[in-house]
């Protein structure tokens, strides 16, 4: 349901707001699940990064989440304590770190990637194909309206 608050003043649904009420949707249901398993959602966005490009170096890793290399730095002291990371001398510069997944990461990683997927899956069936893939696109849209040009 909208309030007026909502809505342009021609009386459009806010199409910005709608996308931030979805995510605030699926990051408090993602939050939920994800604490089952002693993990919140910016440790799974963490170990996501580095699964998809091992030896990120933190200064990446911030970039692409979008926050602050010191938060970045701050998760990656959280998830190295509980093994789930380590931290690697770049090959060729010694002051850069990369960042790697270790055995203990790549099971966390996995355990939550299949909550997430549960939770996609949910998201999949009410809109179903035809649907998800409008939606994909729609979003792909807005990524590009909104990049600077």
């Amino acid at each position: 349901m909208t309030t007026d608050d909502e809505k342009t003043p021609g009386g459009d649904v806010r199409a910005i707001w709608a996308l931030r009420r979805a995510e605030l949707a699926v990051q408090a249901l993602k939050g939920q699940r994800l604490r089952t398993l002693d993990m919140a959602p910016a440790h799974y966005s963490l170990l996501f990064c580095i699964h998809d490009e091992p030896g990120l170096t933190g200064a990446e890793a911030a970039r692409r989440l979008n926050v602050t290399p010191q938060a970045v730095a701050s998760l990656v002291t959280r998830l190295e304590g509980r093994g789930q990371l380590e931290r690697r001398q770049h090959a060729l510069h010694r002051h850069v770190q990369e960042l790697h997944l270790t055995g203990a990461g790549r099971e966390a990683f996995g355990s939550a990637s299949r909550v997430v997927a549960d939770i996609e899956r949910r998201v999949v069936e009410r809109l179903g194909s035809d649907g998800t893939a409008q939606l994909t696109a729609l979003l792909e849209q807005v990524v590009e309206a909104v990049r600077e040009p």
